[in-house]
Formats: structure tokens, C-alpha cells, sequence
């Protein structure tokens, strides 16, 4: 039996193919594949960056979804179906939104799929491929499993290697896509099973993918005990309620931490508020001052995620969110414009309120584009606020904002390694937001459209 596993791209720009020059190891089918019994061959395709060969033989294809690469995950299926090949699908966007997903293949594994993979595979090699698989989320996820890494090399990726210590996060903000896959649970594999991972590896740089590395603190504290011998770097997404635990900081240092990605969100106390992260209330009382104190005490390159469009937003609220992040010189910055995935309650309240656009289905819509505002926002039009958001992504990543934020002496300046990803990583994420803004999503030509 032979699988085949696909990460498919977002789209394409204006008049080419979209390839993500800023492109990580897609994590998760490296899973699936250590996943897979020996005898059974396996090969990926990144539709990021290589062409597909559909007139390969195989005698399956997985496809993980995302909501923003589900219509091309949907064009690629629609490729197999032609050629008569079975395609299961699973992922983020099949939990969201199962009955659309099935629409477009064969079978979908609903939630991660460690629990139903064999029998899965079974099912394939009898030829009796179950319609949906309804995976039961272990209590341990990936326990015993190593990702299989053979299967990202010569692809170009960049040279960090992917990993996972839990999944979830127990908060609920009301816009998170990931607090409802989860049901607002946190999950966290064996510390030792994290350390076998990292020593069958080659790399010192590890970029632990946890939706909140720090959620369980003490979970969290036993895994960066057990990181500091092994005197690796590593980066993650943490929120900010780990500062409020000094020995959980010593400890995230001590384990060879260098940044965390932080969903600050908002400086707005009543925005805050409206998406319900408690982690934040008091944080956005007084700018955040005293947490950012904190992470510059600790050493921390912050890259802090701004999501723009809350009801309290303003032209103004907007433009002064981009002038915090600056004024206060974050190694990266994100300002998304808040998405309403399906079946959150941001959808829900955007539905509603009958404020949602793109015939609510912003993810398969021909006009629809990466980065536009899918809903009509309460104090600006959709088009000003996706202007504005691209302001502030031009802005902080402007050459003059470059030069100004890296005089950061505690973080950007810390060491020479720092101030190297710092050069280094920074040019790149500037590349890479010229090159999405407005994408469309999914081909729409040459091989199959919606």
C-alpha cells in the first residue's frame, strides 16, 4: 500500500503561484506518518513550494485542512477524485465544519487522529474506507511516537526543527478557533516522550508549536527542567499569565527560551473585555507596561499578535495599536484582522447580527482575500479596516521601524545570536507580507476550480 500525504497552499497572487519562502516543516503529517505501519510506503508533497503529481500511483491521499487552505485543499481532492484515488481529510477546519468537509472526499478524521489511524488504515488496505472517523482525544496525545523527519528533507524548509509538548489551551476567547477543537481543554504529551523527540533530532533551534506552552504551569515547569541539559534554543507561544509565576520564568530561561509569540490582542480594556481573554484584563488597564517590564527583565524577543476589528475598535484605536508595538520595539509583530471561523462564537455573533460578508463562507468565496476583513466591522467600513490592517503590518515592517526596534538592549541586543535572528528573521516576515496581502485563495485555474 502506498500513502500519500499533502499540505496544500493558500493560493495564488494576483498572476503567480504563492511559495512561501518563510516555510516550516508541516508538523503534522510527519506525525501521521510515524503513525503509519512500516510496510506501508509514504510520500509528501508540499503544495507550498512543488507541484503535485496527481498521475503518480498511490493508493491514498491525506490532506490536512486549514480554513484558509481549505478551498485548495478541495481542488487537490477533486484531482485524486478524477483519477478514481480514495482521499480522507482531517484537521482544523474538518472539527469546524465536518458536514462541508465530506462534501470534497471520500472520508474525514474528526479531531487528531492518533486514536483511529490504524484502523483507518486497515479499513484502506480492505477497501471498506469508513465515511468519518471520530477520533477520541487522548488524554496523552503522541505518546510513544516520534515524528518521522525523513520525510521534510531536501524541501527547502527553513532550519528549525517543529515539535508539540501539548495542544489546546483551557482559556476561551471567543474568536479562538483552536478553544473549540479542543472544547477549551490543554493536553500534554510524557516529558520524557518530548525528550526522546528533541535527542532523535539534529538541530539545537526547536520551535515547540503549543497553542500556550505555559497553560498547565506546572506541566510546564517539568518539561523545561527536563530541556535544561539538553541546552538546546527554543521558541513558543505562551500567554501572558506565565509571568505571574517567577520560578516558571526562571525555569523557561533556564531551558534555552528565547521569545514567545504573545496574544496581546488589544490595548483596549473594553476590547479585551468583548473577545473575553481574562489573561489580558489587567494587563490593558495600564498598556501593559508592567508585563512588558517583565519580559524585558527575563530576556524574552516577543512577538506579539494584534488582532484588529473588535467592536471598540477605531481608525484611531488601530492606527495607536501600531505605534505601542513600535514604541515599545517587539522583535516581531502580527495585526491580524479578526477572523470569524466557523462554529465560534465570534461567527456566531457575527451571523447573528447579520454583519458576516461573502455569503458567510469567507474561506470558499471566489472574491474573497487573504488578509480582507470577512465582516462588517461596528465603527469603519470592511475596506477600511483591511486598509488599516495592512498599514500596520507596512509600518512595523517598515525599514525606519526595522532600524528602531532593534535597540532593544535587553532583548534584540542581548546576545549576537539574538541580534542574528533578529537581522535575519526580520527582512524575511517583511518579504512575506507584501507577497500575501490580497491573495486569492486556491488556483483558480489550470487544474480544477470551485
Amino acid at each position: 500500500m502506498k500513502l500519500t500525504l499533502i499540505k496544500p497552499n493558500i493560493g495564488r497572487r494576483e498572476h503567480s503561484l504563492y511559495v512561501d519562502e518563510g516555510r516550516m516543516e508541516p508538523l503534522q503529517l510527519g506525525i501521521l506518518a510515524a503513525l503509519t505501519p512500516p510496510d506501508v510506503e509514504v510520500v509528501m508533497y508540499d503544495d507550498r513550494m512543488e507541484k503535485i503529481p496527481y498521475d503518480e500511483p498511490t493508493d491514498l491521499v491525506a490532506i490536512t485542512v486549514e480554513t484558509f487552505t481549505a478551498r485548495r485543499a478541495y481542488e487537490i481532492s477533486a484531482e485524486y477524485g478524477k483519477r478514481g484515488v480514495k482521499v480522507i481529510m482531517g484537521g482544523m477546519h474538518v472539527m469546524l465544519i465536518p458536514d462541508e468537509v465530506a462534501e470534497h472526499c471520500d472520508s474525514i478524521i474528526v479531531g487528531d487522529a492518533e486514536p483511529v489511524w490504524a484502523e483507518m488504515i486497515g479499513d484502506c488496505r480492505k477497501g471498506a474506507l469508513q465515511k468519518r472517523y471520530l477520533a477520541v482525544q487522548p488524554e496523552c496525545p503522541q505518546t510513544g511516537v516520534i515524528t518521522r523527519r525523513d520525510i521534510f528533507e531536501n524541501k527547502g524548509y527553513l532550519p528549525i526543527t517543529l515539535m508539540q509538548f501539548s495542544r489546546g489551551c483551557s482559556h476561551q476567547c471567543s474568536f479562538c478557533a483552536s478553544s473549540v477543537y479542543f472544547k477549551a481543554r490543554h493536553y500534554c504529551r510524557p516529558v520524557a516522550d518530548v525528550v526522546a523527540e528533541i535527542r532523535a533530532q539534529k538541530r539545537k533551534l526547536i520551535f515547540f508549536v503549543d497553542d500556550n506552552i505555559t497553560c498547565n504551569h506546572q506541566k510546564a515547569k517539568e518539561l523545561f527542567r527536563a530541556l535544561i541539559p539538553l541546552r538546546i534554543r527554543w521558541v513558543s507561544q505562551g500567554s501572558l499569565d506565565m509571568l505571574n509565576d517567577p520560578e516558571l520564568m526562571r525555569l523557561l530561561v533556564q531551558s534555552g527560551c528565547l521569545g514567545m509569540v504573545i496574544g496581546f490582542e488589544s490595548i483596549s480594556p473594553e476590547c479585551i473585555d468583548e473577545i473575553e481573554k481574562n489573561t489580558n484584563r489587567s494587563g490593558a488597564k495600564q498598556m501593559y507596561s508592567s508585563e512588558i517590564k517583565q519580559l524585558r527583565k527575563w530576556g524574552l524577543q516577543t512577538w506579539a499578535a494584534f488582532t484588529l476589528g473588535h467592536d471598540g475598535d477605531t481608525p484611531e484605536s488601530i492606527r495607536a495599536t501600531c505605534d505601542f508595538a513600535i514604541r515599545n520595539k517587539f522583535t516581531f509583530a502580527a495585526f491580524n484582522i479578526l477572523m470569524p471561523y466557523p462554529n465560534t462564537p465570534l461567527y456566531a455573533k457575527m451571523e447573528e447580527e447579520g454583519r458576516m460578508l461573502y455569503d458567510k463562507k469567507w474561506w470558499l468565496h471566489k472574491n474573497y482575500r487573504f488578509n480582507y476583513s470577512s465582516f462588517v466591522p461596528k465603527s469603519m467600513s470592511a475596506d477600511e479596516l483591511t486598509e488599516l490592517a495592512f498599514e500596520c503590518r507596512r509600518r512595523f515592517n517598515s525599514l525606519w521601524s526595522v532600524f528602531k526596534r532593534v535597540w532593544e538592549p535587553r532583548t534584540n541586543l542581548r546576545t549576537p545570536y539574538r541580534f542574528f535572528t533578529y537581522l535575519v528573521y526580520n527582512p524575511l516576515f517583511r518579504k512575506e507580507v507584501f507577497k500575501k496581502q490580497g491573495m486569492q485563495f486556491g488556483l483558480q485555474s489550470g487544474e480544477n476550480t470551485l
